[in-house]
């Protein structure tokens, strides 16, 4: 998936429905007070499967039947960039960033709270490693 130079920030959120039959997208209170976002401002959105089930439907196979069946696949790739923000601090000071279904991505070098343009440089079942590209602003 190629990700636009002009994302202002990604976030996982649930769709919920109002008693008025709208259907409305949450976005964090963090994304409004990092300044990522202004109230009151229209923004373009974008929603991806949380699971990849659009991605495989749109490749007519199963997610699990293409990768031998092994349960949940790492929602990154090696090379794949990424905005993230880092959300909490390793045991060893390496910054966590949490993406798709909770996955963490170990990024060195960074502090809770930043957001960074990161190249993802290492994939196992259960984390990743990034690099740092750019300061996102």
């Amino acid at each position: 998936m190629e990700i636009s130079e002009k994302l202002l920030c990604l976030f996982s959120a649930d769709v919920r429905e109002t008693d008025d039959g709208e259907f409305v997208v949450d976005v964090p209170k963090r994304e409004v007070e990092t300044g990522a976002l202004e109230p009151g401002e229209t923004y373009r959105v974008a929603l991806v499967a949380r699971d990849g089930s659009a991605d495989a439907a749109a490749d007519g196979a199963d997610d699990s039947a293409s990768h031998g069946g092994d349960g949940p696949q790492p929602p990154v790739e090696p090379g794949e960039m990424r905005y993230v923000e880092i959300e909490d601090l390793g045991k060893q000071g390496d910054g966590i960033a949490r993406v798709e279904r909770g996955y963490v991505i170990i990024v060195p070098d960074t502090e809770v709270g930043e957001r960074v343009k990161i190249e993802v440089t290492e994939v196992k079942s259960n984390f990743a490693v990034g690099e740092v590209v750019e300061e996102a602003v």
